[in-house]
């Protein structure tokens, strides 16, 4: 037979249960705040090192522009504080390639949605809008879930303040091959590439589903419409794979060849043409 419990004594196990469970849920939301403060901050290093990875590769590779940190937009809300928007917010419309290359050279972080798009090979890419079953005027590519992504942003990655799915670089191929050669020969498999249009596509979409590297030719409208070097080639990088490719340029800065200390030879006592020859004999000189 349990014993008898009095009121008084009821409505004191109620208050202190009122008081147990509310300092349970103090005591979880404090733990939550904790966890979300150590996730934010996780992320604020984490995006902090995406930053200095760009400050090095310009350095390293001496790259006339900045790498570019890309990132695919699930819905509006998560465009990213800063962003220009070109329809919205300039009134005109861009190509993909041209927003690539505000943000290489003048350091703009530039979102894109599918109206501010004035090329129709990205939307179809980046699967914002409906790919028409005959594409006979293009050649082949590969393209994102239509409807999965709204939009896409792209920044300098030194400043950028949004983790990149993929990180492109722009650069001649002496540079690309400094890169490269930083890879230990068990990534060598890692790297695929592709020479035609379009790489506003190849670029993106390839590295992002595939997880391979990519080298990509820019294609005519790079050239024409975004002003790209005769002799630059992409580079790109999955984001993921960033922070190991990373590891080995900075393990390799001053190897056998890098970039920046990989120097064509320099011969003295060169062989010369005889009238240099003769010119010097005049002169009692060697």
């Amino acid at each position: 037979m349990k014993e008898k419990i009095s009121r008084r004594e009821a409505i004191g196990l109620g208050v202190a249960g009122v008081m147990a469970g509310a300092a349970g849920k103090l005591a979880a939301a404090a733990s939550s705040e904790s966890s979300s403060a150590r996730q934010e901050g996780n992320q604020m290093t984490a995006l902090s090192e995406f930053n200095k990875y760009g400050e090095e590769l310009e350095r390293q590779l001496l790259l006339r522009t900045s790498p570019i940190a890309v990132k695919m937009l699930e819905k509006e809300a998560d465009i990213p504080e800063g962003s220009m928007r070109p329809k919205k917010d300039r009134g005109y419309h861009l190509a993909q390639c041209q927003a690539f290359a505000l943000s290489r050279r003048e350091g703009t972080t530039v979102a894109m949605l599918k109206e501010d798009q004035w090329c129709p090979t990205a939307p179809m890419a980046y699967g914002f809008v409906e790919r028409p079953e005959s594409m006979s005027w293009s050649h082949p590519y590969d393209c994102f879930e239509q409807g999965k992504y709204v939009g896409i942003v792209s920044a300098p990655l030194q400043k950028a303040n949004f983790i990149p799915d993929v990180v492109i670089i722009y650069s001649n191929p002496a540079q690309l091959r400094g890169l490269l050669l930083t890879m230990p020969i068990a990534d060598v498999p890692s790297v695929s590439g592709h020479f035609f249009p379009p790489s506003c596509g190849w670029s993106v979409v390839a590295p992002m589903k595939t997880k391979q590297f990519y080298v990509v030719v820019p294609d005519p409208g790079e050239y024409q419409r975004a002003l790209t070097d005769e002799g630059d080639m992409m580079f790109s990088i999955p984001g993921e794979k960033m922070p190991a490719m990373m590891a080995n340029v900075r393990k390799n800065e001053h190897g056998p060849f890098s970039y920046r200390d990989h120097h064509m030879f320099m011969h003295p006592d060169f062989e010369r043409p005889d009238f240099y020859k003769n010119l010097f004999k005049s002169w009692g000189l060697d």
